[in-house]
């Protein structure tokens, strides 16, 4: 009988969600920055701030898990597993994001990030058969990319508004959280999603929070409004990254994949409306416009059903 995380309706609202939710984050963690003091060229304080974050998301979802009674012990064998997963997906994806964040604009991260769904749907095609890259595939990921081109247009003709500590890492980030998602995906099948997420969160948050400490990370005090911004990141993060692991562990990863394109929607409004970015430039538009376009092409064709590798 099929999963009712299958069903089209489930699979829009839960997805709709977590697009809400991570697009949401980009400019909270930039009001972040700003209540902590934490510069922009401060790594190891940037470290030490996702690595509390994450910490405390993954404490939130193995206290639920508690809470429900569910067993939050592991094996070795997938401890070793989960402890990879939060080495990729948490601390490698966040390392690369904070720091790429605090170096560009919020508008960029949250286009930027998008490119994820190009690398997912080239990864499913070698690890999956229903997954395969058709022509029209292909071309939806060269328009995609096209889009992650303009938004790296400065306002002077051609010339390209590009760093490597900035948009570089972004796009690190997003090649992480795409293998970390099929990774995920994998191990899933014989452990608790929930539990799953817990400890990859949590082991991931702590690694982060050693590098950070070990580098001489500070964060600066903390305010009422930053202790209520940190909840909710912690929040975000827990509720975004199981109900995420759910969808992927019941639909193909394309299928899925493709709701990443509400990211850079979500991400862009948000980070205009709250932080004053300027959001209605034409190359933002445009780049919004071929990024949608690229993922549809690439990601919504059906496929032959077949069973995965």
């Amino acid at each position: 009988m099929p999963s009712p995380l299958s069903d089209r309706r489930v699979v829009l609202a839960l997805a709709l969600a977590c697009c809400f939710l991570w697009g949401s984050a980009v400019p909270a963690v930039k009001i972040g920055y700003e209540l902590l003091s934490i510069a922009p060229g401060d790594t190891p304080s940037l470290l030490l701030f996702a690595g509390v974050r994450f910490t405390l998301s993954g404490v939130l979802l193995l206290g639920y898990a508690v809470a429900t009674r569910r067993p939050i012990g592991l094996s070795t064998g997938s401890l070793g597993q989960v402890g990879l997963l939060g080495l990729v997906s948490t601390a490698g994806q966040y390392l690369f994001y904070y720091v790429g964040l605090a170096h560009t604009s919020g508008v960029k991260v949250s286009i930027t990030t998008s490119s994820s769904t190009f690398f997912s749907a080239l990864l499913a095609h070698w690890l999956y058969a229903n997954d395969k890259l058709t022509l029209r595939r292909l071309l939806g990921c060269v328009i995609g990319f096209a889009g992650v081109v303009v938004v790296n247009l400065s306002s002077a003709a051609l010339d390209f508004s590009f760093s490597l500590l900035g948009e570089g890492f972004i796009l690190i980030a997003a090649v992480l959280f795409s293998v970390a998602g099929i990774y995920g995906k994998r191990i899933s099948k014989k452990l608790d999603v929930l539990v799953m997420t817990g400890w990859q969160l949590g082991l991931g948050g702590v690694m982060l929070s050693v590098a950070g400490l070990a580098t001489s990370g500070h964060l600066g005090a903390f305010s009422l409004e930053m202790v209520v911004l940190l909840a909710y990141l912690g929040a975000l993060s827990a509720a975004a990254f199981s109900l995420w692991a759910l969808l992927l562990k019941h639909n193909p990863v394309g299928s899925i994949a493709i709701f990443n394109t509400l990211i850079p929607v979500f991400g862009v409004t948000l980070s205009g409306l709250v932080l004053g970015e300027s959001f209605l430039e034409w190359k933002n538009l445009v780049a919004l416009g071929l990024v949608s376009l690229g993922i549809w092409l690439a990601t919504a064709v059906r496929t032959p059903a077949a069973s995965e590798r």
